[in-house]
């Protein structure tokens, strides 16, 4: 059992996560707790090389490929980083986890989530999140909050049939493990966003 809190923050790209996220670190420094972010792929310096090949590179990518390259970066970043800081009794904020890919290569790519968690089984070292949160918005809205950005990623020029794909995705999982998800509705105002996430992160910290 480890002191630490490990809490990830899921949705489709658009979603509103990373705003959300550093919202909550300044929220939990100001009350004194030691809180830390991390993003995946990335985190490490061998992580953020993993990074600029998944969203960066301009050559096909096989979907089995992809799962492989995310989990080398999973696992780089659990044993430099996650672990040692969750036996410090930090508190972890995750820009995405395991989940990402269960429904981006697992479901939406068609490798299967059980395949893809096998894989992750391996890499995660069998560390699981505390809690998870989902932002919840249609592939719709995510996409016009997309094209408002300068620079898409790989992922992000995706089309509507295989976001569509990743929001089903996210939703067998959370029928799945109701206990650890808690969704959050995405299209309400920033401020409304961060009371809902402080009230529950309260609960668990």
């Amino acid at each position: 059992m480890y002191k630490g809190k490990l809490i990830t923050f899921e949705g489709i790209d658009g979603c509103g996560k990373t705003t959300q996220i550093n919202l909550l670190k300044e929220y939990l420094l100001i009350k004194g707790y030691n809180a830390i972010i991390l993003r995946e792929p990335g985190g490490t310096s061998i992580g953020e090389e993993i990074r600029k090949i998944l969203l960066y590179n301009k050559n096909y990518i096989y979907p089995v490929t992809e799962a492989l390259l995310y989990a080398a970066s999973r696992a780089q970043l659990l044993a430099e980083i996650i672990i040692p800081a969750l036996d410090e009794g930090k508190i972890i904020i995750m820009d995405r986890f395991v989940d990402s890919s269960l429904v981006y290569q697992g479901y939406a790519r068609g490798l299967g989530m059980e395949k893809v968690m096998e894989i992750n089984r391996i890499a995660t070292y069998g560390i699981k999140p505390d809690l998870t949160i989902f932002f919840d918005i249609t592939p719709e809205n995510a996409l016009t909050r997309r094209k408002t950005r300068k620079q898409n990623d790989r992922f992000e020029e995706e089309n509507m049939e295989f976001y569509e794909k990743v929001y089903e995705g996210y939703h067998k999982l959370i029928n799945l493990e109701p206990e650890r998800f808690v969704v959050i509705n995405a299209m309400e105002d920033i401020t409304m966003v961060q009371k809902s996430i402080i009230n529950i992160i309260n609960k668990i910290i």
